[in-house]
């Protein structure tokens, strides 16, 4: 039978709490375990972890096999490191004492990184909560301002604005424009338009007809009507050369 360290899941949806167990391989994820060695709580930051440290350096001593998260947990915990160390005793390479010198610097080393990084965010969190007041007091402010805007009366303000001034300077513009006195010209113009004259000249020419009729020339033709009537042609037809012959002829004689 093989033993394996792994995780068993608990804890709420979206809120995975793991247990560190050492389990028979074949047993499900969730089911029966040899031993509970430690917890894991990936919600905060840095992650939590807390192992029974003998235990779990035990069932690696022995030869438990661990799935890739549990190696992770361990290594992170130094399980791993001292495993290695102790190795290297039973090879003879190091002492025991040298084994746990190196152990002690790198536990002090590895909890050294694990504080500045605490620190960092803290400071990170204390400068966002500072830059989180800062705007809302900008904000506040902001609607302070607005709400005081809103509540002062503005009825004066808005009879002296230069817009009305600017109103009534258009007016009087308007008043004073080229447009109506260029009305009263137009008009002007149109009552005396060469229409009027064109009607003048329709009376002068009614006038002139009447003139005609009165013209010499039919005074002319009746003159000479009166002419022909009175011409010597009568007279000489009157007093033909025959009628003078006949009457000195010696035959009438």
């Amino acid at each position: 039978m093989a033993t394996r360290i792994r995780l068993q899941r608990h804890g709420k949806k979206n809120k995975a709490f793991f247990h560190l167990v050492a389990a028979d391989s074949r047993a499900k994820r969730d089911g029966k375990f040899i031993e509970k060695l430690g917890t894991y709580n990936p919600n905060t930051n840095p992650a939590t972890i807390e192992i029974n440290f003998d235990k779990t350096l035990h069932w690696v001593q022995v030869g438990a096999e661990m799935s890739e998260t549990a190696r992770a947990i361990l290594s992170y915990k130094g399980v791993l490191h001292k495993n290695h160390l102790l190795n290297g005793v039973k090879k003879g390479a190091l002492t025991t004492e040298q084994a746990e010198e190196k152990f002690a610097a790198w536990l002090a080393e590895k909890d050294a990184k694990v504080t500045g990084k605490v620190d960092t965010l803290a400071k990170n969190e204390a400068a966002d909560k500072a830059a989180r007041m800062k705007a809302e007091e900008v904000a506040n402010a902001a609607k302070a301002a607005a709400v005081e805007a809103k509540n002062t009366p503005v009825v004066e303000e808005v009879e002296e604005t230069p817009v009305v001034e600017a109103a009534e300077e258009v007016e009087a513009v308007v008043e004073e424009t080229p447009v109506v006195e260029a009305a009263e010209e137009v008009e002007a113009v149109v009552e005396e338009t060469p229409a009027v004259e064109a009607a003048e000249e329709v009376e002068a020419a009614e006038e002139v007809v009447a003139v005609v009729e009165e013209t010499p020339a039919v005074e002319a033709a009746e003159e000479v009507a009166a002419v022909v009537e009175e011409t010597p042609a009568v007279e000489e037809a009157t007093e033909t050369p025959a009628e003078e012959a006949g009457e000195e002829t010696p035959a009438a004689e």
